[in-house]
């Protein structure tokens, strides 16, 4: 049923925000340069690696030696707002549609931390990664990494329909307030070092 739920609604939402993806792509070719995708390997269901796509929030500006510049001073204003308003989420549709992740479950995070979670954290790739889920909407990046995967390992034992069209709707309430795009003091959040992190 979750999957029929996922298929239903990534392909419904792909059609009629169609325009709105066309005019996104537009604007971020001409305000940010090309390429306007972002893609990037991503752990999905089981560990497996799959590309995550999303739109590009930020530059590739680079220091004197060649190496990027700290995410805070690549993420232009209008990447700002894309990520504010998730807009930058509307490709990972796309990743639904084919399988590799579904609407709700924990964020895809990066393949560098697959041998940084304890056993328990692991659990959170139990189930297909999701473009929204508990974790982000119960603070997003302005809560600890502890407490993200303590909400991801939650979802993974409480999954439902049901959980799923209350998450859906509480991220759309989490978009408009705007509420922990951030963790304090990064652009997004500070990369997971280990479980010594706060």
């Amino acid at each position: 049923m979750k999957r029929l739920f996922d298929i239903l609604i990534s392909f419904t939402a792909l059609l009629a925000l169609s325009p709105v993806i066309v005019v996104l792509y537009v604007l971020i070719a001409v305000k940010m340069g090309r390429p306007v995708l972002f893609v990037q390997t991503r752990p999905g269901l089981h560990g497996k690696p799959f590309n995550m796509v999303k739109f590009r929030s930020m530059t590739d500006a680079k220091d004197a030696q060649g190496n990027l510049l700290p995410d805070a001073e690549r993420l232009t204003p209008f990447g700002k707002f894309l990520r504010a308003s998730s807009l930058d989420e509307l490709p990972g549709l796309w990743n639904v549609l084919k399988g590799e992740m579904s609407l709700v479950g924990p964020r895809p995070l990066l393949m560098e931390y697959l041998d940084k979670y304890t056993p328990e954290q692991a659990r959170r790739h139990d189930v297909r990664p999701g473009v929204t889920g508990w974790a982000q909407v119960n603070g997003r990046n302005a809560i600890s990494w502890q407490q993200k995967f303590s909400y991801d390992v939650w979802y993974v034992d409480n999954q439902s329909l049901w959980l799923d069209v209350n998450i859906l709707f509480m991220t759309v309430l989490r978009i408009f307030r705007r509420d922990g795009i951030s963790q304090q003091g990064h652009a997004t959040m500070q990369k997971f070092t280990g479980n010594e992190d706060g």
